[in-house]
């Protein structure tokens, strides 16, 4: 699959703006800079303010490095033209979430502390509801989707395990939501939508499976 350069245009333009930002707020951050923030809501791990500022630009670039080299290496590569529409604009939001993050964790070190879980749940909302778009859409490849033993072997049980996959995602994000109404229960909104439907596609897959074989 070849992605579009339109879909990397903004992807860049978001690393190239971290960059800068991160030269720029450089004099002025805290030697100690917060990096980690528990579920109280309290800081609990830092970092040289070096790392603060340029870590996620410098991971941000691997990742665009990533996403426009792993489709070329599948073995199931043709399958991403199916749905190259969807995993470019995942793309998109994946970088707009990743600079979202970075913005949000140097206002707090500009010290303007806030609920950082509450603010960052929209943004994990949106993440989590395209997922379920993108999951929807997605056809049998190593790198993109609901990837277990089962779904890799069946071509059936990928698409079913994705049918109800997305449709959980999607409500996820939406769940996702409450946190912003809830921000002493923003972090279980988030966290727990998620491992429920991580397990549920997992078993579900697993018993999709067993009823072909059987």
């Amino acid at each position: 699959m070849k992605i579009n350069k339109i879909y990397i245009i903004f992807p860049f333009l978001l690393i190239l703006i971290s960059f800068i930002v991160a030269i720029y707020f450089y004099p002025i951050m805290p030697a100690q800079m917060a990096t980690h923030w528990g579920i109280n809501n309290e800081a609990n791990g830092y970092s040289s303010k070096a790392f603060g500022l340029f870590f996620m630009p410098v991971l941000s670039v691997f990742m665009l490095l990533l996403f426009v080299f792993l489709p070329k290496i599948d073995p199931y590569k043709k399958n991403f033209d199916q749905f190259k529409k969807y995993y470019q604009n995942f793309i998109n939001l994946i970088f707009a979430f990743l600079f979202y993050i970075y913005l949000i964790s140097l206002i707090w070190n500009l010290g303007i502390t806030f609920n950082i879980i509450q603010i960052l749940s929209p943004a994990f909302a949106a993440i989590f509801y395209y997922a379920g778009v993108l999951t929807s859409h997605a056809k049998r490849n190593w790198f993109v989707g609901i990837r277990t033993p089962w779904t890799m072997s069946n071509n059936l049980v990928w698409e079913k395990t994705h049918k109800i996959g997305g449709k959980l995602f999607k409500a996820t994000g939406l769940i996702s939501l409450l946190s912003l109404f809830f921000p002493s229960l923003a972090i279980y909104f988030i966290l727990i939508p998620v491992l429920f439907t991580s397990f549920f596609v997992f078993a579900y897959s697993y018993i999709e499976f067993r009823k072909i074989v059987i």
